[in-house]
Parts: structure tokens; C-alpha cells; sequence
């Protein structure tokens, strides 16, 4: 499976995504648990698992946890935070692991990359009979004034890099051996100064991550100039970066 050409600002920008990522609120422990039918004893794969940042969420639960993620800078990064963790290289259509081998497979912040019915296809075929596909995502509420002016930035950037705004991620639905269960939206917060969950927040999208130097120091200028103007994110002080957490699942019939 071809990595997306936009995916390549991960190569550089794997430092800055752990800082500037929102984390899981605890709802999604609840729906891994509920849902997906994660305890001690069963066993979860994440496909683009990148740095690890859903790891911990994932380990509430008890479960054996498999990481897959084939960019290599960000699996490095897994690895040395979660020395624990089995961290594969591959992608989601050429999944190393056999058949019926997983009792769920997660995949978080991840699945638009690789939408496709032979990713599908394979995430099914490692999962047991009755396994669950979870897909669970952080969006941004741009129904904040702000926040919908950060993304104007942003968006104008992105030309055709695969995005779950979009909805484009839905075309692999339905898909032959798998039952949609149910989805679940929530509230989620990222709490810090604006430094980092509004700017580095921004310089970590893939594509403006791999933009040229002079084009990201265009956009690090504009989010800059952002926070000065906005009363709620300038000053230095504590702000909180609304998102909604997005949950959904699919069982292998």
C-alpha cells in the first residue's frame, strides 16, 4: 500500500504530534470496553498506531496490545515510550499477523489514511468471529469562533491529503463480513497554553508538516498573528482546544 505523499510531514513531524495532539477522554475507555469488548485476557491491534498516543487509552482496558505503523521515525517513537508493546511494521492491507488472531483492531486518528476495501478487507480477516473494527476520531468544534478561523488556515493548505472531515472515509462502508453497531460522540478538551495545543496542534498536520520551510513559517506567522487577536488564546494563559471525540464500530459477521 502506497503511503499517501501528505503522510510524509509525519516523517518530520513526528516530534511535534505527541505534544500537539488532543488525548482520549474517558468515554472512549467506556466504548472499548462496551463496544469492543476489551479486558484482561483479549487481544487489540492498532492499525497506524504512529507514536503511541492511543496506547494508554488502549491500556485501561488490560488488554495485549499489538501496534502496527509503517512510517518508521514514529514506530521508533512508539517503541521507546512503550517499550511494552509489540510494534510492527506494515500497513493496513498487509497486515503481518495471522488469521482470526485479534479480538479487536482500533484504529485511531488513523483510518482516512487507508480507507480502502482491501484495508478493510484485512482488518477483518485477522479478527476473530464476532471481533470488532473500532474507529474513533478527535474532531475540532468549529462552531468556535476561533477555532473555525484556525482551520480556515489550515484547510487551505491541505489540496488533496485524505482528511475525516471530509467523510470520504465512509465510500469503504459497507463492507462485505462486517456489521455496523453503533456510533458514540462526546466532548473532549485540550488543555494547555496556546503555544502548544493551538500552534503545535497546527505545525503537526501531516500536510502542513511537510510543507516547504518558507510555507510553513508562512502558516506558523498566521496562527501566531491568530492568538495575538483572540482575547480567549492570547496572553500566555491556559486555553482549552474544543474537539468531539467521534466512536464507530463495525462486527465481523
Amino acid at each position: 500500500m502506497r503511503i499517501h505523499d501528505k503522510s510524509k510531514g509525519y516523517h518530520t513531524g513526528a516530534k511535534d504530534y505527541v505534544a500537539g495532539r488532543p488525548g482520549y477522554p474517558p468515554e472512549a475507555v467506556a466504548w472499548l470496553r462496551e463496544v469492543l469488548g476489551l479486558a484482561p485476557g483479549r487481544k487489540a491491534l492498532e492499525v497506524g498506531a504512529g507514536t503511541g498516543k492511543f496506547i494508554p487509552t488502549l491500556q485501561q482496558t488490560g488488554c495485549e496490545i499489538t501496534a502496527l505503523e509503517p512510517i518508521a521515525v514514529m514506530r521508533e517513537q512508539l517503541v521507546g515510550a512503550h517499550p511494552g508493546i509489540v510494534a510492527l511494521a506494515g500497513a493496513a492491507d498487509t497486515i503481518p499477523l495471522p488469521d482470526s488472531s485479534m479480538d479487536a483492531v482500533v484504529c485511531a486518528q488513523a483510518f482516512h489514511w487507508f480507507a480502502t476495501a482491501a484495508a478493510v478487507t484485512e482488518m477483518r480477516r485477522v479478527l476473530v468471529p464476532g471481533g470488532v473494527l473500532g474507529l474513533i476520531w478527535n474532531g475540532r468544534d468549529e462552531d468556535v469562533p476561533w477555532v473555525a478561523a484556525l482551520s480556515e488556515i489550515t484547510n487551505r493548505r491541505e489540496g488533496d491529503t485524505p482528511r475525516y472531515r471530509t467523510g470520504a472515509w465512509r465510500n469503504a462502508f459497507p463492507a462485505p463480513g462486517l456489521e455496523f453497531i453503533g456510533e458514540r460522540h462526546v466532548r473532549n478538551r485540550h488543555v494547555g497554553t496556546a503555544e502548544k495545543v493551538v500552534l503545535q496542534r497546527t505545525l503537526s498536520v501531516s500536510f502542513v508538516a511537510g510543507l516547504p520551510e518558507d510555507e510553513r513559517a508562512q502558516v506558523e506567522r498566521e496562527v501566531r498573528e491568530l492568538i495575538s487577536q483572540t482575547p480567549e488564546l492570547a496572553g500566555g494563559k491556559e486555553v482549552a482546544f474544543p474537539y468531539e471525540t467521534s466512536m464507530y464500530a463495525y462486527r465481523k459477521v
